[in-house]
């Protein structure tokens, strides 16, 4: 009989050194750093125009959930906020969920504040966090959804 799973060997890194040198880096010094603020943010304003679509909305629910996976795997980087990036996370859900209903996304004024306080922080964040930071985050929104822990947004149908 033979052996159900494939053996799979695991990658080899050829440089470890220098990959461990480049995790300490600021994020700030890559060049990625500044289209990954750009697509925020532009995805932001499309969104308080009243312009914004589904990619918008995957857009910054990305970076919500990088904002909090960055402030659980490294406590100083907005643990302290943990109750305003909650806050946008939800005020973001409650417009997805309307915005699938409508086929429009808006946010009302409080659902808008909440977000642009957590774009800030998650500004912050980037200005200290390191690339190490950002791979642990990852891996923590990874898991997360993986594990099925996040939230869906589903259309819910008005009564």
């Amino acid at each position: 009989m033979r052996k159900q799973s494939k053996y799979r060997p695991k990658g080899v890194r050829v440089d470890a050194v220098n990959w461990v040198l480049s995790g300490l880096k600021p994020v700030v010094a890559h060049t990625e750093v500044l289209n990954l603020r750009t697509k925020n943010h532009s995805a932001m304003a499309s969104m308080l125009a009243g312009t914004g679509t589904r990619d918008d909305v995957d857009i910054l629910i990305a970076a919500m959930n990088m904002t909090e996976a960055l402030s659980l795997t490294r406590g100083e980087l907005g643990i302290d906020w943990k109750q305003e990036i909650n806050a946008a996370q939800n005020a973001l859900f409650t417009m997805a969920q309307r915005g699938l209903i409508k086929n429009r996304f808006l946010f009302t004024g409080p659902e808008m504040q909440a977000l642009k306080l957590a774009m800030e922080i998650h500004d912050a964040q980037i200005e200290q966090s390191t690339i190490q930071d950002f791979e642990k985050a990852l891996a923590l929104v990874n898991q997360t959804i993986l594990s099925n822990k996040a939230r869906r947004i589903v259309s819910l149908e008005p009564a």
